[in-house]
């Protein structure tokens, strides 16, 4: 279980919907983080599964872990 900055940071991590079974296909669903790369990212609603890195959190703008890769 990863341990995010914030509660407003862990709740659209692991936000959900119903009528969207894949996240990348939810307009709700706005953050996406990677536990392999340990990287965040803003999630690209283009059809695909694409994010831009984030280093800031929105929300309370702690510094994100640097991650282990470019892309998300």
């Amino acid at each position: 279980m990863e341990r995010h900055c914030c509660e407003d940071m862990r709740r659209e991590v692991e936000r959900g919907c119903d009528q969207h079974p894949d996240r990348f296909d939810c307009p709700d669903c706005l953050i996406h983080y990677s536990s392999w790369l340990r990287a965040y990212g803003l999630i690209v609603h283009d059809g695909g599964s694409s994010t831009i890195r984030i280093r800031f959190c929105p929300w309370c703008g702690a510094r994100l872990p640097a991650g282990s890769g470019e892309t998300v």
